[in-house]
């Protein structure tokens, strides 16, 4: 008990990119564009498809709750990050720390359940073109939206239970961007060697399940385009599937290498890097993947400006 009470009075110390650097102020002005390039793409894609008719339709509908969980998953990291290096302190406390992991977590969660649903939108639309707004009408949509938010917000409450129940009587700096699950039981003063082995189980478990489903939806959708006789619907079929392999591609290789792979393969300086990347890179990058390759999102962006009259 006086470890568990010694905890909660207690701050963690976040020795995350910017401590570790060479170069801090230079990572910093870095993440800095990164994040207001984030927020400004997402915002932007989000507003486009609220105001455009044409985009009111279930594709678009899913883009935007994958924009809005990107904004709000980089928004728990960057700002903290970069106002931390700023007021020279790198603290965060057990409240703050425990808060962090489960909203990391749910949004992480979340976005993997999304992109199957996603996979699955494409599919319908493919293969059952006459039937894909009944397939996919809003009720639907919208349960896809709830069943993504509701598994990963359980998951993550469960992890983040257990893990700050732990009791943490060793070093207290945390050698990554953010309160994540392994790099914070490193700090435990008991044994966790079985919980870590169930976290990389059912991570692993988490994400193959949803990539299994992705995989199989695009082996489906890709030998029906390549059978179509259009050949101007087959490049717009393939334009709109390789801007969402794209993002699986960034989402779940960073998300393999970190829950994945094991941890005598993993590094304090290499977490750090990688957490960069699915915090505040991709959340940047994926917007900017569906737009600067989508006609009808340019579209949008022109009328809005003035530059499409109708």
């Amino acid at each position: 008990m006086e470890l568990w009470n010694m905890t909660l009075i207690n701050n963690f110390f976040l020795v995350g990119i910017l401590q570790d650097s060479r170069f801090p102020a230079l990572v910093w002005a870095a993440i800095t564009f990164l994040y207001l390039v984030a927020m400004a793409s997402n915002g932007l894609l989000l507003l486009l498809i609220a105001m455009d008719n044409r985009l009111h339709v279930p594709m678009y509908f899913l883009l935007s709750q994958l924009s809005l969980m990107d904004l709000l998953f980089t928004s728990i990291v960057a700002p903290k990050t970069l106002v931390d290096y700023l007021c020279g302190q790198n603290t965060i406390s057990f409240t703050g720390c425990g808060l962090q992991m489960f909203l990391a977590l749910t949004l992480g969660g979340a976005e993997d359940i999304l992109l199957a649903f996603m996979a699955y939108d494409r599919y319908v639309a493919i293969h059952h073109p006459l039937n894909y707004m009944v397939l996919m009408r809003p009720k639907v949509c919208w349960s896809m939206v709830a069943i993504s938010w509701f598994l990963a917000s359980l998951s993550a409450l469960v992890y983040t239970i257990y893990t700050m129940h732990f009791p943490f009587c060793r070093n207290q700096e945390i050698h990554h961007l953010l309160c994540e699950i392994l790099p914070l039981l490193k700090l435990a003063c008991s044994d966790t060697s079985q919980y870590e082995l169930m976290v990389y189980t059912m991570g692993v478990t988490f994400l193959l399940i949803p990539l299994s489903a992705i995989l199989a939806s695009y082996t489906l959708v890709l030998s029906a385009v390549f059978h179509m006789s259009s050949a101007q619907g087959r490049q717009k079929a393939l334009l709109t599937c390789s801007s969402h392999l794209t993002v699986v591609g960034l989402y779940y290789g960073a998300a393999m290498v970190m829950y994945v792979l094991p941890s005598a393969y993993h590094s304090p300086q290499q977490d750090n890097v990688l957490s960069v990347f699915y915090t505040i890179v991709t959340p940047a990058l994926n917007p900017l993947i569906y737009s600067l390759r989508n006609k009808d999102v340019l579209g949008a962006l022109k009328k809005v400006i003035g530059k499409d009259p109708s």
